[in-house]
């Protein structure tokens, strides 16, 4: 049975019906994908046939999630990454494949099977844990960066792995010969990329963004990803790893952040194919007759694996509860299992049984890995010793933030009205506290020390740890109205008397707001954020005199008090505009090249670039001579246009503009 516009239509149809289902029951979307594609495929209702069409949208899939990680990456965060690269994960590859080897063939099985097998179960999926941790924000992270360091290694690991299979098929003489002329192919390969797209990546796109044409940025984005994948595949290499490369290239120029929103409709689609197709691979008959050797197997993948990764975090003297993390992250199969187990079946390295069993232990690792990663908090309960407020981490972190705080304002929603407020607060020295819900924005605006909090202002509890009762008054500033109406009804149970101001975005909630208690209702847009700010400091006692200046200062500097917001993932404006002022924060790595340097040798004027600040440690910077030198895990909040701070970013990461 071919591959027919029905079939597509039923894979249309499954990826809808599992994001809808997945929504609803709030479990991760990737599951839902898995099971659609048993249910629909050859293992149970055969209404998608199994064929090469399927498995080639899969693969292309792979290829758009890996250049949008790569995306990502700039060569010189790889170069800062490189000791878990090839510490971390060559140790991780290495020796996986040994402690399984060597216990498949304790077990009985024969020399290469157990080989074959031991390789394919090594590997884990970059697919479900990159686009986890992407959705969690989780990739600057420690464990985030610990994950990418072994997965890059996993996908490096494939070449010399494929080209030892027909080695060993053939009984090779000239096996090490022949698994370094690989490694070199690789190498001379890589380099190239790395070179040659360096300095033709800039000004290829700038020739094409200067035609002006969206369709044909779209394209060439399209072209770039395949292209350098369909290099690397030339080469003898993985169609994944070259989109990585071209990801990577493209991560160095002004254009990365339009890029990323170019191609996440083709990746979400396509993943979404690739998840269906790798849950169609699933034969029932195999979990009934082999049942046993499948639990062997997966207890391989989900525990034997996590606890070398584990191990090897220990020795290189990570954090433990990084280590954990990043075992339980990579404790499953990947989909390069599936490639090697379906490269030593056709060279008869594995019996076709037991790559079927070993097929489906890799795919229900597949199907619990979700599960297990979104019950990393709980597992970690029972492996570090913590106290009941390190359980409640968020409220017990609010609270510790907020006890000190006496008559402060007590903003809720940190997106661009929240913001704008917090800039004229700050520069009349009025202390302020505020909660959002989009983890994004928060992360960014912490690292860059503004006091900020993941935390939801419905529930009560919050609002309590958040220091409501000794705030002065509370902004309410978030885009959703009903919410609104739901935190100040709360606000008006838990402080009657406290003056409420509230942002409205629809002028018919006026009377709603009024009747529930609220001091003010204003209406939307820069006016809102002026009159929020205005009321604000009114009501702490500024004199009005003074509150007018400063109100005009900013209309008269044309809102520039106001530029330069922290994004995040619900805002609905990706301005490129020229002269459009963007607020990035980032941390330098301990092989950062601007490490140990002094401000006075940064291109900031010449880049037209504002160092703001400097977050170290506890302590924010403001105030940064030209003899200050930057260190290891610094946090530089940088104001400037978005191709400029990507240019110094570059620069400070590597030392080239």
């Amino acid at each position: 049975m071919h591959f027919s516009l029905g079939h597509m239509v039923m894979v249309l149809l499954g990826v809808v019906s599992a994001f809808i289902i997945c929504r609803r029951l709030r479990i991760p979307v990737i599951l839902g994908y898995l099971v659609i594609g048993f249910i629909a495929g050859p293992g149970l209702l055969n209404l998608i046939p199994k064929s090469p069409a399927t498995d080639f949208l899969g693969e292309i899939g792979i290829v758009f999630l890996m250049f949008s990680i790569g995306l990502e990456f700039s060569v010189g965060k790889l170069k800062a990454m490189r000791r878990l690269v090839l510490g971390l994960g060559g140790m991780q590859v290495l020796l996986s494949i040994l402690a399984m080897w060597g216990i498949l063939m304790l077990m009985g099985v024969a020399l290469t099977w157990a080989f074959t097998l031991a390789a394919a179960l090594t590997m884990s999926s970059t697919a479900i844990v990159s686009r986890i941790m992407a959705e969690k924000n989780e990739l600057g992270l420690p464990h985030g960066q610990m994950v990418m360091g072994v997965l890059l290694m996993q996908d490096i690991a494939v070449v010399p792995l494929m080209i030892l299979f027909p080695a060993m098929a053939e009984s090779s003489e000239h096996l090490w010969f022949t698994i370094d002329m690989a490694l070199l192919k690789m190498v001379i390969t890589l380099t190239l990329l790395l070179a040659l797209g360096h300095k033709i990546m800039t000004p290829w796109f700038r020739a094409i963004a200067k035609t002006k044409s969206s369709e044909l940025f779209m394209i060439n984005v399209l072209l770039v990803a395949l292209g350098v994948a369909y290099l690397t595949e030339l080469a003898g290499l993985s169609m994944a790893l070259g989109a990585f490369v071209a990801g990577m290239l493209i991560s160095e120029t002004e254009y990365r952040f339009q890029v990323d929103d170019d191609i996440r409709p083709f990746r979400d689609i396509l993943l979404g194919f690739f998840f269906i197709t790798i849950g169609m691979k699933l034969d029932i008959q195999v979990l009934q007759t082999a049942w046993q050797m499948v639990l062997s197997l997966l207890a391989m993948l989900l525990i034997l694996k996590a606890a070398v990764i584990f191990a090897i975090g220990k020795y290189m003297k990570h954090d433990n509860i990084d280590n954990i993390k990043t075992a339980l992250y990579l404790a499953q199969g990947g989909e390069f299992g599936f490639v090697m187990l379906a490269v030593g079946g056709n060279m008869n390295l594995i019996p076709s049984n037991l790559q079927q069993t070993a097929i489906a232990a890799i795919l229900l690792s597949m199907m619990v890995s979700p599960l297990i990663i979104n019950s990393i908090d709980r597992v970690l309960s029972l492996f570090v010793k913590r106290s009941w407020d390190e359980q409640a981490v968020n409220l017990h972190n609010i609270l510790i933030e907020t006890m000190s705080k006496t008559d402060h304002i007590l903003i809720i929603g940190y997106g661009r009205g929240g913001q704008s407020v917090a800039r004229i607060l700050t520069q009349e020295n009025t202390p302020y506290y505020a909660l959002d819900l989009d983890a994004e924005r928060v992360a960014s605006a912490r690292a860059a020390g503004e006091p900020v909090t993941f935390g939801d202002a419905k529930r009560r509890e919050v609002l309590q740890a958040a220091g409501l009762k000794r705030a002065k008054m509370v902004l309410i500033t978030i885009n959703n109205m009903h919410e609104s109406q739901h935190i100040l009804n709360n606000i008006m149970h838990l402080a009657p008397t406290m003056p409420v101001i509230v942002r409205i975005t629809n002028d018919d909630y006026i009377q709603a707001f009024t009747d529930l208690g609220a001091d003010y209702v204003v209406s939307d847009t820069k006016e809102s954020s002026l009159m929020l700010a205005s009321q604000a400091l009114l009501g702490m006692g500024q004199p009005f005199e003074r509150v007018y200046h400063t109100m005009h200062q900013v209309r008269k500097n044309r809102y520039q008090a106001l530029e330069g917001l922290f994004a995040g993932s619900d805002d609905d404006f990706h301005s490129d505009e020229s002269g459009y002022l963007n607020r990035y924060a980032f941390t330098l790595p301990p092989g950062a090249f601007l490490v140990g340097r002094e401000k006075n040798k940064c291109p900031l004027d010449k880049l037209n670039v504002k160092l703001l600040s400097v977050r170290r440690n506890t302590a924010q910077l403001r105030h940064i001579d030209d003899d200050f030198r930057f260190a290891a895990q610094d946090t530089l909040v940088l104001l400037g246009q978005r191709d400029k701070i990507v240019a110094f970013e570059n620069w400070a990461l590597q030392g080239s503009n």
